[in-house]
């Protein structure tokens, strides 16, 4: 009888164990799954590795959501599964920055393409252009400054580049739409000299 209840108080204990050993958190996957985002993230994969990144992502929240309702086993698996998948986000910035690096040089092609035509189009308006000549000299210079500081980014960071050619591009946009507005409205006619009023008939 001694036995069968030693034997009983064996297995109770070993399933604790069992279970206790199941419920325990997995920090370690979770600092290893943290440190390959933090990385990822420093490379620029949410930037150039965007969807790797972003599938990512949703893996780790999933195991945070896991952890937090102490589901431990799932959130482990979750986080070995987001650790590699940062790590195939952080492999894939090399080549996802070389491809925005050529969006980014055949777009300045097409800017500086417009911004010829543009510089063409403000010239044949320029009695038009009345009060807004000023404006038009301040974003001309803004453009060409954008323009240079667009292609020293081109190959270190593309994403700021494009973020940049865009806002210029925006700029350029709306002076078209004036010039245009400006071609279209008849000259300012020259002042007529004046005539001589006549005296009144007596």
């Amino acid at each position: 009888m001694k036995q069968v209840k030693l034997l009983s108080v064996l297995m109770v204990l070993a399933l604790v164990l069992v279970v206790v050993g199941c419920s325990k958190p997995p920090e370690a996957e979770q600092k290893a799954a943290k440190t390959a985002m933090d990385t990822a993230m420093s490379a620029g994969a949410d930037k150039y590795a965007s969807a790797d990144f972003g599938a990512a992502k949703k893996t780790w929240d999933a195991a945070e959501s896991q952890m937090k309702d102490k589901k431990y086993k799932e959130a482990k698996e979750g986080y070995i599964a987001a650790k590699a998948a940062f790590e195939k986000a952080a492999a894939g910035v090399a080549a996802g920055k070389k491809a925005a690096a050529e969006q980014v040089g055949a777009a300045m092609t097409a800017l500086e393409e417009a911004w010829k035509n543009l510089e063409a189009m403000a010239k044949k308006v320029e009695k038009n252009m009345k009060d807004k000549k000023d404006a038009w000299m301040a974003d001309a210079k803004a453009v060409s400054e954008g323009m240079a500081k667009a292609k020293e980014m081109a190959a270190s960071d593309p994403a700021g580049a494009k973020a940049k050619l865009d806002e210029l591009k925006g700029m350029m946009d709306k002076w078209e739409s004036a010039l245009k507005e400006m071609a279209a409205a008849p000259a300012p006619a020259p002042a007529k000299p004046e005539t001589p009023k006549k005296g009144k008939k007596s």
